[in-house]
């Protein structure tokens, strides 16, 4: 996500001067929280689109769920599963 681990339990979003605790962040059931991955993927070229309720994709990566964040998160565990390894690697170099 571009955060600096600050110490062993928290994160550092230095664009936005935020802290992340790791048992606080979750995106599967926090709409903040799932917004700040779509934010995050939209900045290195992925298209986000959602019904509003339960289905979200980021180009033709697609996840649902119960609820919008856990949808949003679905899908952006869709790109890291489906897309190919290199790429995968590549993804989660430019999160972290």
């Amino acid at each position: 996500m571009g955060w600096k681990l600050n110490r062993w339990d928290r994160w550092y979003d230095y664009e936005k001067g935020v802290f992340f605790n790791d048992s606080e962040f979750q995106p599967k059931k926090n709409l903040v929280h799932a917004m700040l991955v779509v934010e995050r993927l939209e900045k290195l070229g992925y298209n986000f689109s959602s019904n509003g309720v339960s289905e979200a994709a980021f180009n033709q990566f697609k996840g649902t769920g119960e609820n919008l964040p856990e949808a949003i998160t679905n899908a952006a565990y869709a790109i890291i599963e489906n897309d190919s390894v290199v790429s995968s690697t590549s993804l989660w170099r430019k999160l972290s």
